[in-house]
Parts: structure tokens; sequence; C-alpha cells
């Protein structure tokens, strides 16, 4: 918390955060409604009651499962997060994400079955690949579905993800060094 400490006092207003247990510890105390946090890690069902009260955007719905815990949790809340669908672009075995071709029916799934907030789409390309192709196609998809935001690009490759129209980007160890 001493690091964040100074970017508060100077008026920094978003912060990411990819572990539930921690940020509860972290911000239970600390955040005011000027502070938007984001849950940018991977989202268990059992840790959205921790997550609804606190967070503000969630940046890894990857699951109908998923989806539906968190329409309960906020209707419960009365909170109405602004949440982007994790999309697997390189379809990765280890990592999270809806597969490209089923993106637009579980968006549409997650609008009228569970009337989500879905405000865009988040990747994480594959490392030992072109990220640019994943950031145009990602891109694409996104206006494809008439979605305003994208979640994209982290300390090693966010420039190159603005210029494909990033509006989130994920930089904390840029800033804060790597995680131990």
């Amino acid at each position: 918390m001493n690091d964040i400490l100074p970017l508060i006092q100077s008026g920094h207003k978003h912060y990411g955060e990819n572990k539930v247990q921690e940020a509860v510890t972290k911000w239970e105390f600390v955040k005011s409604e000027n502070i938007k946090l984001h849950m940018i890690g991977q989202l268990q069902t059992n840790k959205v009651k921790y997550v609804i009260p606190l967070f503000d955007y969630i940046h890894s719905l990857d699951s109908l499962k998923l989806a539906e815990k968190i329409s309960t949790e906020q209707k419960k809340k009365n909170k109405n997060l602004k949440i982007f669908i994790q999309v697997n672009m390189g379809d990765e075995k280890q990592k999270g994400g809806v597969r490209i071709n089923e993106v637009s029916k579980f968006y549409e799934d997650c609008k009228t079955k569970f009337n989500l907030n879905i405000i865009g789409l988040m990747c994480i390309p594959p490392i030992d690949k072109n990220r640019n192709l994943y950031f145009a196609k990602l891109r694409d998809l996104n206006c494809s579905l008439g979605l305003k935001e994208l979640s994209m690009g982290m300390s090693s490759d966010y420039i190159d993800a603005i210029k494909y129209g990033s509006t989130f980007i994920r930089i904390g160890s840029d800033i804060f060094g790597k995680r131990n």
C-alpha cells in the first residue's frame, strides 16, 4: 500500500488488481468513490462476492457460469460493474478466455440472459507471436459487436496496443516492478 499512496495523493484514479484476497486487504479501508478498481486477474466464482462490493471493473469474464454468478451478486448488492469479456486469441490451453468463434454468442448471452454491462473485450496475446495481429483482430471483433472499450496491452506491449485502439492498458510492473 505504501507504493500506491503517493499515486493516490497525486490524483491517480484507476488501479488494477489480479488477486482478490490481496485486493480486499489492501483497498478495503482506502478506497473512495474517486478510486476505480479493476479486477484484471482470473476470477473464480467463489470470489465474486468479494469483488462486487469493492471493484468497479472486471476485465476477465470468461464463462457463462461466472457471468451468472456476477449477475446474481450484482443484484444482491444493487451494483452494476463495467465488464470486459476475456478472449483467448491464441486458443492457448493455459489461458482463460472465450474462443474467438464463440465471442458473439457469449456476448449476446451475457447481455440478454444476465443483463451484464459489457463494455468491451480483453486479451493477452501469445508471447511468442506477433502481438499486433492479435490486437488488430480483437479491435475488429470489438467493433463488430459495437463495443467502445478495449483492454489490451501490458508493460511489454502497451504502446502497440494503444496503436490498435486499446483504451485500458495494464502497466503495473513498469510502475511497481515485478511481483515476487
